[in-house]
């Protein structure tokens, strides 16, 4: 029977995304074309000029394709010459990449989705003082552009989505792939209520550690962030203490949950204290692992005891020495990524894999009666 498809399957990797691109065109060749040479990815170059004005270059057709864009504005790892200096690329720079190709296709395209893992100036969500409204004005324009999808992972605020009621707009959490990678890891950790709690490390990640505690059936604790509101240091009050509420830690394995790590000081404090409590071991899941101010804090954490493993995606740039550290896990997405890619060009629902509650249900269920001796544990790879 003939594949009934939206439109002729076209992947676009911005500039950095080149590895994640390929690993996802593997998957999609391997499911429709069983192997095959032909790729999905279209040809796209950004050139820049020597005064570091840029534009985008399409060398494929792009008419009446079901177009995928996929961009990660926080690879610092990619460069371009201005006025004979190398620079390296910020968001901005890759969000202005990004505008250029969807300008480039000049709507020929019969569909275009954007999947940017870590939205855009995603921090920038909510107005608190006469400020600027970066992430909405992001979604906007993207979709005054013609773009019809935006799909990102764990948004900051999903409630940003409101710039644009009447677009497309799916905040994908990586809940399973987590939770296996930690299986996977740690063959006889028990996720029972008795023995393991999650946390979280401030206000802000409560809603992702309520779906964590839920779907795993185990308590929450929350730290606050005590903060001087006398002074303004690098922009924001300065966090004087971070205060615990919640049960005893006690002898209990603890999964600190947040959405990303940046210099990583409040998921360090926050470690601390809780092997201060009698905490046993210490997990931390961060979709978005940045570590603006490098590794030797993590290095150091690692070799006192205070943290055992880190868990991050490949959804934004990772520099290629965290590889060879001992605590960190890589949580590889690009067949997730594919799914939904496969999924959305058939037009068909992404409700499945927006909500992974069977598939964790049942890789708990292996896992624990693998525990009782009763079978072999198989996780499965989807």
């Amino acid at each position: 029977m003939k594949e009934v498809l939206y439109g002729e399957l076209t992947v676009i990797g911005m500039r950095g995304c080149e590895h994640f691109v390929q690993q996802v065109d593997n998957y999609l060749k391997e499911w429709r074309r069983h192997g095959g040479e032909e790729s999905f990815i279209a040809n796209v170059e950004c050139p820049r000029f020597s005064s570091g004005e840029g534009k985008a270059l399409l060398h494929d057709s792009m008419r009446g394709h079901d177009v995928y864009i996929i961009c990660d504005p926080f690879n610092y790892g990619v460069t371009y010459k201005m006025y004979g200096r190398e620079v390296p690329m910020s968001p901005d720079d890759h969000f202005a990449d990004l505008k250029r190709v969807i300008a480039a296709i000049a709507g020929k395209a019969r569909r275009v989705s954007v999947i940017m893992p870590m939205l855009y100036e995603g921090r920038q969500h909510k107005r608190s003082a006469r400020e600027s409204l970066d992430c909405a004005l992001m979604l906007q324009e993207l979709s005054a552009m013609g773009v019809k999808n935006i799909i990102t992972f764990d948004a900051h605020d999903p409630r940003v989505q409101n710039a644009i009621p009447l677009g497309g707009f799916d905040d994908v959490r990586p809940t399973y792939q987590m939770i296996k990678a930690l299986v996977r890891q740690y063959p006889d950790i028990s996720l029972d209520k008795e023995d393991m709690m999650i946390i979280s490390p401030d206000e802000g990640a409560m809603g992702r550690c309520m779906y964590y505690s839920s779907v795993l059936g185990l308590d929450i604790g929350m730290f606050y962030k005590r903060r001087d509101y006398s002074r303004v240091v690098n922009g924001r009050n300065p966090i004087v203490a971070h205060e615990y509420l919640g049960n005893d830690v006690a002898g209990k394995d603890v999964i600190i949950i947040d959405d990303m790590i940046s210099s990583g000081e409040s998921l360090l404090d926050v470690a601390f204290q809780l092997k201060q409590q009698g905490a046993k071991r210490i997990f931390n899941f961060a979709t978005f692992g940045l570590f603006t101010d490098g590794f030797d804090k993590f290095d150091k954490a690692f070799k006192d005891g205070i943290i055992d493993r880190i868990f991050t995606t490949n959804l934004v740039y990772r520099r290629p020495e965290l590889d060879t550290k001992e605590w960190a896990v890589e949580v590889n997405m690009c067949k997730y990524v594919s799914y939904i890619i496969d999924t959305l060009n058939h037009d068909d629902t992404i409700s499945n894999l927006l909500d992974p509650v069977k598939r964790i249900h049942k890789l708990l269920d292996k896992h624990r009666k693998q525990q009782g001796g009763q079978i072999k544990l198989e996780i499965p790879q989807n």
